[in-house]
């Protein structure tokens, strides 16, 4: 097992590392304390990502994407996570679900998706409905033609900078053996459509100038022609093109607890206390010794995850074990890093608050830890008829 990266693949490493360096690190601090990302600062980082060529990397070379492999687009999520995430949503990944589009739907969302000139956000929970999908109570029926959408969606990242949404709804409900079973369509809804509202969201410790926003329907009437996939077909679609979003999760906490720990490295290495630096002290040295080895161990699980995925590999458990280990892994590294930088860690003249605060949020969505924990144990247990 080769566990080196192709030339190509470095290529790739210090390309994105250097934009973020470049680009996005100089802006966090602003963002961070005014919980905005000026309009004109997004358009410069989403122009200078389609001049480098990795805008959509994560689509293929058919539709205009740079067509990389589930493993190098790993990488780059990995270098992204160094970066605050509030900025590096403009590099432009839009959602892979896209590629469901068929016919009209390819040249008015896709395309324009993939050529950055629309952006996209995806919503599915709702404020009773997170990780229970089928407990979701936005729906729409059939109404003279067209379906007619009622209800609320919230949590719904990238909202403020959306042109149209990927949305799934109840379309119906199936009586089964094990009670009632709702069936889910997805939509797209462009901003600006009669009967459906965006406003702001919830004020967030995790990811400032990231929002959230709200959705609501009110007799929002959507054609056929709006439908993503099949009528009643929102999980197939969400099982064949959302797979493998846990994994851009694991990738940035893995990228992101990288650069935490190179700070907290060089402080050890850096502040005197009796004499000497802190890290001769075994009380610090081991818990450097300890982050790194967590950190390593989440990044491999993650490319292994990956990797899967590239061979056609079944890879669900292992893309949930990559998500639940790198996301504990980073709130364990935020928090060590913050002991090792003392009382000045808490202050918001060091970047170690703020990514204590945004590893948070890593354990809930796309999944908590807890239904990460389920996956892993039902892959485990099926087979054996358990």
């Amino acid at each position: 097992m080769d566990f080196a990266l192709s030339h190509e693949q470095e290529m790739i490493v210090a390309t994105v590392r250097d934009f973020v360096e470049t680009e996005i690190y100089p802006h966090e601090t602003q963002v961070e304390r005014t919980g905005e990302v000026p309009p004109d600062l997004a358009a410069d980082i989403r122009r200078k990502v389609i001049e480098l060529g990795f805008y959509a990397c994560n689509f293929p070379e058919a539709v205009g994407g740079a067509g990389l492999a589930h493993l190098d687009f790993a990488l780059v999520e990995r270098e992204l996570g160094r970066g605050a995430m509030a900025l590096t949503h403009f590099f432009g990944r839009p959602q892979n679900i896209l590629m469901a589009c068929e016919g009209d739907q390819r040249e008015r969302y896709l395309l324009p998706a993939v050529r950055g000139e629309k952006m996209d956000a995806l919503a599915m929970t709702e404020p009773e409905a997170g990780s229970d999908v089928r407990g979701m109570k936005c729906a729409a029926v059939r109404k003279g033609g067209d379906w007619v959408v009622n209800g609320t969606k919230h949590f719904i990242s990238g909202a403020d900078h959306a042109d149209f949404f990927i949305v799934f709804v109840a379309t119906g409900v199936d009586e089964t053996a094990h009670g009632p079973k709702k069936r889910i369509t997805a939509f797209l809804v462009d901003r600006g459509t009669p009967g459906f509202t965006v406003r702001d969201g919830y004020r967030s410790v995790s990811h400032r100038g990231y929002k959230n926003c709200i959705l609501e329907f009110s007799d929002c009437r959507l054609p056929d022609a709006q439908v993503l996939g099949a009528v009643d077909g929102g999980f197939a679609v969400m099982n064949e093109w959302l797979y493998a979003t846990r994994i851009t999760v694991a990738a940035m906490a893995v990228g992101r607890a990288r650069r935490c720990f190179d700070l907290a490295l060089n402080h050890a290495a850096e502040r005197r206390q009796f004499g000497q630096p802190i890290g001769r002290f075994q009380g610090v040295s081991f818990q450097i010794a300890d982050m790194i080895t967590e950190i390593d161990a989440a990044d491999l699980l993650t490319l292994s995850a990956a990797w899967r995925l590239d061979q056609g590999l079944p890879a669900n458990r292992e893309i949930a074990s990559a998500k639940l280990y790198a996301t504990e892994m980073l709130a364990r590294v935020t928090d060590a890093s913050l002991q090792i930088f003392g009382g000045m860690g808490l202050m918001d003249d060091f970047p170690i608050e703020r990514f204590w605060r945004d590893a948070r949020v890593e354990r809930i969505w796309d999944g908590t830890s807890e239904i990460q924990r389920h996956i892993i144990g039902r892959e485990l247990l099926r087979p054996l008829g358990a």
